[in-house]
C-alpha cells in the first residue's frame, strides 16, 4: 500500500468517527433530558418568567437543537456530491459559532454565580466582564484567521471520496477554544478561592454549612466544563493522537452540566427550610431592596443544600437553635 493510499485510508476512517459519535451525543442529551424532565416541570415551569428561568430554558432547549443540528449536518454532508470547498469552509466556521453561543450562555450564568458568591462585588463583576469580552474577542480573531486559511488546508483532500468534509486540522486551529478555556479556569479559580477562604468543608457545631454545599456545586460543574474544553483542545492539537469525533459530545456535556447545576439549586431552594448565623449576611443582602430581585435570588441560592437528580428522596433540615427560615418559590441560578 502506497503512502497516498495509507493517508487516504486514515482520513476516511477519521471521517467515519463523527458519523457515529454525534449520535452518541444526541442520545446522551435526550436521555438526560427525559431523566430530569420531572425536575424541570416541578421546579422550573411554575416560576414566573424571569432571567433565571429564561436562561435555563434557553440552554436546555438550545442544547437539544444543537445536538440535532450536529447529527443532521454530519450525516447530510456524508451523502456523496453534497460537499464542496466553499460549503466546507463556511460550515467549519458556523459549527464553531453555534457551539460558542452555547458556551457563552453558560459563562454568563457562571459569572453571575461568582458575582453573587462575592456578595455582589462590582469589582469582581467588572473584572469578569472584561475577561469574558476578551475571551470572545480572542475566539473571533482565531476563527477569522483559521477561516481564511481553511480552503488551502483542505484543498488536497476535498476532491477525495470522503464521507463529509475532510477531518483535517492544522495551523492555529488548536487555539480556537484556548481563550474560553483560560476564562473557565479563572472562574474555577474564583470558586476555589472562595471555598478555601470560607473553610467550606468544615463542620460547624455538627451542622453542615449550606454555603459550603453550594461551593461544592460550583467547583464540580465549573471544573467539569473546564476539563471538557481542555480535552477538546487536546483532540485538535494533533500530537496526542486522540481522533476528532465532532462537537456533539461536548455540546451535550456543556448543556447537561449547566442544566443540572441550575436544577440542583432550584430544587434545594424550594425544598429546604433553614437559617444559619454563618450565612446571615447573604440572607440580609437577599432581603435588601437595594439589590435587584434576580441578584438577591442568586445570593439566596448560596444558602442551599447540595442535591442532584440522582438523589430524589433524601432531604435534610439545617436548624439553628429554635429558629428556622424557609426560602420560597424564587428563581435561582
Amino acid at each position: 500500500m502506497s503512502d497516498e493510499e495509507s493517508e487516504y485510508l486514515a482520513l476516511y476512517k477519521s471521517n467515519l468517527i463523527p458519523l457515529h459519535v454525534c449520535l452518541v451525543g444526541l442520545t446522551w442529551g435526550l436521555h438526560d433530558y427525559f431523566v430530569t424532565l420531572e425536575d424541570e416541570v416541578r421546579h422550573i415551569w411554575p416560576q414566573r418568567l424571569n432571567f433565571a428561568k429564561f436562561m435555563f430554558l434557553w440552554i436546555r432547549y438550545y442544547t437539544l437543537a444543537l445536538l440535532v443540528f450536529d447529527v443532521v449536518q454530519i450525516h447530510v454532508f456524508a451523502i456523496p456530491g453534497v460537499t464542496s470547498d466553499n460549503l466546507c469552509v463556511a460550515m467549519d466556521s458556523i459549527i464553531r459559532v453555534v457551539g460558542a453561543i452555547s458556551l457563552w450562555s453558560v459563562e454568563i450564568i457562571m459569572q453571575l454565580r461568582i458575582y453573587a458568591l462575592f456578595s455582589c462585588s462590582k469589582r469582581v463583576a467588572l473584572t469578569n466582564c472584561v475577561l469574558f469580552l476578551g475571551s470572545i474577542a480572542g475566539f473571533l480573531y482565531i476563527l477569522v484567521h483559521n477561516a481564511q486559511r481553511r480552503r488551502a488546508v483542505i484543498a488536497s483532500a476535498i476532491a477525495l471520496p470522503l464521507p463529509g468534509c475532510p477531518s483535517v486540522h492544522s495551523g492555529i486551529e488548536w487555539a480556537q477554544w484556548v481563550p474560553a478555556t483560560i476564562y473557565e479556569i479563572i472562574l474555577f479559580g474564583y470558586a476555589l478561592y472562595k471555598t478555601i477562604k470560607s473553610n467550606a468543608t468544615r463542620l460547624r457545631g455538627g451542622q453542615i454549612s449550606l454555603h459550603s454545599l453550594l461551593l461544592r456545586d460550583n467547583l464540580f460543574y465549573f471544573f467539569g466544563i473546564a476539563c471538557i474544553l481542555i480535552f477538546n483542545n487536546l483532540m485538535v492539537v494533533g500530537v496526542t493522537h486522540i481522533p476528532w469525533f465532532s462537537y456533539g459530545p461536548f455540546h451535550a456535556a456543556v448543556g447537561i452540566l449547566t442544566a443540572r447545576m441550575i436544577l440542583n439549586v432550584r430544587k434545594a431552594a424550594s425544598r429546604t427550610s433553614f437559617v444559619s448565623r454563618v450565612e446571615r449576611d447573604a440572607s440580609v443582602a437577599a432581603t435588601n431592596p437595594r439589590f435587584p430581585d434576580t441578584v438577591a435570588n442568586w445570593i439566596v441560592a448560596q444558602n442551599t443544600r447540595f442535591t442532584s437528580s440522582f438523589d430524589r428522596v433524601h432531604e435534610e433540615s439545617f436548624p439553628l437553635g429554635n429558629r428556622s427560615f424557609t426560602y420560597g418559590q424564587t428563581g435561582t441560578l
